[in-house]
């Protein structure tokens, strides 16, 4: 190795973790009368320095971490704003609350999930309270063909226009949605259950879910719910106040 070419790979080597080369680590090479350093010896340099500092690797995960985050963050924002029209404006896209409402909140679920359903008294609560919202629902069914089913069967409800009764009805249920249960559900909701049968298997409910998992994959969604509220984006089963402080941020704006 050349005179002074082991301190640029130190230099190097610390930049990509984070750090400048440390002042008190000797390098012989920089030394005017030293003798090149190997790389094999160069090499057993960092390997000690690192031993005796092993904090430098943590923090520098973390750094990269972080920065790997922030751009996520920022291009998961772009995303965003580019994609509000599909987001706000599929006609397949059922919608509930204020069709003139000054915000929107788009929720991506799945009705075998969990915090969906976790959720769903929350998103309830919050059109009871403020009349000035709209709901627009991301039918997302990601676990099997059980949500597929009841996906199915919540955008033919909505051509009875009772989606909404039917949509919190199948979050509120307990068992899982076998085509059965399904059905009872849909007659307590008052829906015509005989109508809803032939609904179901209509060609037009798969592109609607294939636009909706194309569009979480656009903006990164892999799991439900998430909620969108302008240009933010939060996963996991949100509360009233959660949502409420996300709706006046965007009034906000």
């Amino acid at each position: 190795m050349k005179p002074g070419s082991d301190r640029l790979l130190l230099s190097l080597v610390f930049a990509v973790t984070g750090y400048a080369l440390h002042p008190s680590l000797e390098v012989r090479a920089a030394e005017p009368t030293g003798e090149p350093v190997t790389r094999q010896a160069l090499e057993q340099m960092i390997e000690q320095y690192i031993r005796t500092h092993p904090e430098v690797i943590e923090q520098s995960l973390q750094s990269l971490e972080n920065k790997r985050v922030a751009e996520e963050q920022e291009r998961q924002k772009a995303a965003l704003a580019t994609h509000q029209p599909e987001l706000l404006n599929d006609p397949g896209s059922p919608a509930s609350g204020n069709p003139a409402g000054d915000v929107t909140v788009v929720e991506f679920f799945d009705y075998r999930c969990g915090y969906c359903k976790k959720a769903a008294s929350a998103l309830t609560q919050l059109q009871q309270s403020d009349a000035r919202v709209r709901v627009v629902y991301k039918d997302f069914p990601i676990l099997g063909e059980t949500s597929e089913l009841a996906t199915k069967a919540a955008l033919a409800a909505n051509l009875q226009g009772k989606h909404r009764a039917f949509h919190e009805g199948l979050l509120a249920a307990k068992d899982d949605l076998t085509k059965e249960h399904l059905f009872r559900i849909a007659e307590e909701a008052g829906l015509d259950v005989n109508r809803l049968d032939q609904d179901i298997t209509r060609p037009d409910w798969q592109p609607i879910i294939d636009r909706n998992r194309a569009l979480a994959k656009t903006l990164g969604i892999t799991g439900t719910p998430a909620f969108i509220v302008g240009n933010d984006l939060v996963p996991g089963a949100l509360d009233l106040k959660t949502l409420q402080e996300l709706v006046a941020h965007k009034r906000k704006q």
